[in-house]
């Protein structure tokens, strides 16, 4: 797997060299103010890392999805802010509607080694998005070396994930990178066997490509959450007013011949935790009752795995010596319907196994539930994840140097 063998920060000299590092800074924002500074934290060691080597440190990064252009809800600045406390030192930020503009040059140009300036949101140049050349023009204008330590971007070819990269001499990943590529690529390319990979979510559509290549690599698949009611469809089974993509259910029928066909378990719920409706508000009270997975009543909806599920998908778990999950079993926002994430993430955290999480909801979830430090790695990519388990390459990634 090329993504594995790129260029890292530990193989550059950045001493007195201008240094554009790509960050996840897409953080959320209430009024103004950061309300969870994980991502900030995350990209802490490649900027203290580059800083110690005396590189003079231009961080960049997207906020939200800006329409028209700049927009002052959508501004970096409190960021600048927050990293300054958390490095201890100023980060100054460049105010510039045109991302490079004069303010920006100016800020650069003033820099000495060890200094770390913050550029506004990229997103406020319309060619962002689209990878027009102007733009990643103006990005290599201002410095000497690239790093991306952006994987939560990584699965998209912007100009500041990618275009810049071929205008800059020196290219690298950042370790937050590095780190992503190790643990996801490795954990599905080269796992230590038993290898499980679950899957949870709401849709079948969303891991159809994930599906089937994991299906390729692991040696039991565990479908849980709302997707697994289309494949209870596959086998004819009545699911009720559970959700179920029809045009899908094809697909889920070839995936059961799949994996019977390479000798691989494929786990579906046994039993279900039903509701006559979704909860509304999603964590308000609700009324619930347990159904065989293959006797849900016409007029119930599977809302989360039951307890003999549970103990099935453990039993598998227990054994495993590589785990990859992506998406919850359930409607976990729901303290009722809970149950089944919380189970699987609490075996996750005692059993002896790589256990890598890959972004998005089962991220969240893990770390709400308490259990963030007791996994191997939790991506700090949902989209990009899933691209990776489907075995695509990342554009972020690819754009970046080979060692």
């Amino acid at each position: 797997m090329a993504q594995l063998n790129k260029k890292s920060v530990d193989d550059l000299n950045v001493k007195g060299k201008r240094v554009l590092l790509r960050c996840d800074f897409n953080v959320p924002m209430k009024d103004g103010k950061i309300t969870n500074d994980n991502r900030i934290r995350a990209a802490l060691p490649t900027i203290q890392k580059l800083l110690a080597d005396g590189g003079r440190v231009i961080l960049c990064s997207h906020l939200g999805k800006p329409k028209n252009g700049p927009a002052p809800e959508f501004s970096l600045a409190p960021v600048a802010v927050r990293l300054s406390e958390l490095l201890g030192q100023p980060v100054t930020f460049a105010a510039d509607d045109e991302v490079v503009g004069a303010n920006a040059r100016a800020a650069v140009a003033a820099m000495k080694d060890g200094d770390a300036v913050l550029l506004e949101n990229t997103r406020f140049r319309k060619e962002e998005t689209k990878n027009i050349e102007a733009f990643s023009k103006d990005l290599a204008s201002i410095c000497d070396v690239y790093v991306n330590d952006a994987f939560g971007s990584a699965h998209r070819a912007h100009c500041s994930t990618t275009g810049v990269a071929e205008f800059v001499k020196e290219s690298a990943v950042g370790y937050l990178m590095e780190k992503e590529i190790r643990f996801l690529g490795n954990a599905v390319e080269d796992p230590e066997r038993p290898f499980v990979a679950i899957l949870g979510g709401a849709k079948v559509a969303d891991k159809l490509g994930v599906i089937s290549n994991l299906l390729e690599k692991c040696d039991t698949l565990i479908i849980g959450g709302g997707m697994a009611y289309t494949f209870l469809k596959a086998k004819g089974y009545e699911t009720g007013i559970s959700l179920v993509d029809p045009e899908q259910i094809g697909y889920c029928g070839e995936m059961l011949e799949k994996a019977a066909k390479l000798g691989k378990k494929l786990l579906l719920p046994a039993d279900v935790v039903a509701a006559k409706a979704f909860p509304d508000p999603i964590d308000g009270p609700v009324e619930t009752a347990v159904f065989a997975a293959d006797a849900i009543p016409a007029d119930e909806m599977g809302l989360d795995i039951g307890p003999e599920t549970i103990r099935i998908f453990s039993e598998e778990l227990r054994s495993a010596k590589t785990v990859v999950w992506n998406g919850p079993m359930g409607v976990f926002e729901n303290p009722v319907l809970a149950k089944g994430t919380k189970e699987v993430a609490a075996v996750l955290a005692e059993i002896d196994a790589v256990t890598v999480i890959g972004g998005g909801d089962s991220a969240a979830a893990v770390m709400s539930l308490g259990y963030a430090d007791k996994m191997t790695h939790i991506s700090t990519g949902g989209g990009a994840s899933l691209e990776f388990l489907e075995g695509k390459e990342l554009p972020g990634v690819a754009a970046v140097q080979d060692k």
